[in-house]
């Protein structure tokens, strides 16, 4: 049998709009044909014309799950077409569950095979092609995030949801006090997600996590600068070095002046609350999701779709 990859999975799945399991499915049955494939799911009933298999889902929600205890957190990602469905309280439901039932889960794959959390008797995917047929929209379940506290590590993972579902972070807090998951953690976990949330520019936690490829690209473009041009080149290495330390910043979280107190760093509040508690606190990691991110939204003529959707032109 072919090996079935996740790229030729997911162009079936684009192509005929079915499911993930079923795209799979296909593929195992056809020796990796896709041709083949768009054919059994069509036998099948699978791949049949639905209206809104083929348009893109850039719409939707990002949502989190925090499990009580503060150990395990989820922020997962649920595409539709529209913003008038991401307003649906159908959809967002099955958005909250999708999150809680992503702690249990490892990929998304392994999430749309599994068992659907409010009916047993029906999987995840099943459920989602219900809800396509109930809401008539494309509806994906794009990523997920899925942090959880090593054993014997001490800490606290919480999310902050920004601007109506459209903005999500997911943060782990490590710590060496008793009250890992105590309530001052758990709010200054929530402090520095929403940190996140507004800091589009943050991607790594300090400055010792950025690899030393984006260190030297971050170089190459300062060295090329036009300005830097007539200078020596002893003077045009010291420039460089004091722009790229200030750019190098821009992209870490513990060097952002913080949000409510803009007197102080990201850092100097963590450390005020390690203090305070009588140990020590850091950030083992963080993920932001923005909604539809790389996503190319499809620019349609409404009255060629209807018409399309009528069968005629």
């Amino acid at each position: 049998m072919a090996e079935i990859s996740a790229k030729i999975v997911q162009e079936l799945r684009q192509k005929t709009g079915a499911g993930m399991m079923d795209c799979k499915k296909a593929l195992q049955q056809t020796d990796g044909d896709i041709e083949k494939a768009i054919e059994w799911l069509r036998q099948k009933g699978i791949a049949k014309a639905e209206k809104g298999a083929g348009r893109i889902a850039a719409e939707g929600l990002v949502e989190n799950y925090i499990q009580p205890d503060g150990q395990v957190g989820v922020l997962i990602e649920v595409n539709c077409q529209t913003d008038f469905v991401a307003r649906n309280e159908a959809f967002k439901a099955l958005v909250q569950n999708l999150a809680k039932q992503a702690a249990t889960a490892d990929s998304v794959e392994s999430l749309l095979a599994q068992p659907y959390i409010e009916d047993e008797s029906v999987k995840v995917e099943d459920v989602l092609k219900q809800s396509i047929a109930q809401l008539g929209e494309n509806i994906q379940v794009r990523r997920f995030t899925k942090f959880d506290l090593a054993q014997g590590t001490q800490g606290v993972i919480d999310s902050y949801i920004h601007t109506g579902g459209r903005v999500g972070v997911l943060v782990e807090l490590n710590t060496q006090t008793a009250g890992g998951g105590s309530e001052s953690s758990q709010t200054l976990a929530r402090n520095i997600a929403m940190q996140v949330a507004a800091c589009p520019n943050v991607e790594y936690v300090n400055v010792d996590e950025i690899p030393a490829d984006v260190v030297q690209k971050e170089k190459d473009i300062e060295m090329g600068r036009d300005d830097l041009g007539n200078k020596p080149q002893n003077i045009k290495e010291k420039i460089v070095q004091g722009r790229i330390e200030k750019r190098l910043k821009e992209m870490t979280l513990l060097d952002q002046p913080y949000i409510r107190d803009q007197s102080i760093t990201v850092e100097e509040l963590i450390k005020q609350s390690a203090g305070q508690a009588g140990g020590s606190v850091h950030v083992r990691r963080f993920t932001r999701y923005v909604l539809g991110e790389g996503i190319e939204k499809q620019e349609s003529n409404f009255a060629e779709e209807v018409a399309a959707q009528m069968g005629t032109k």
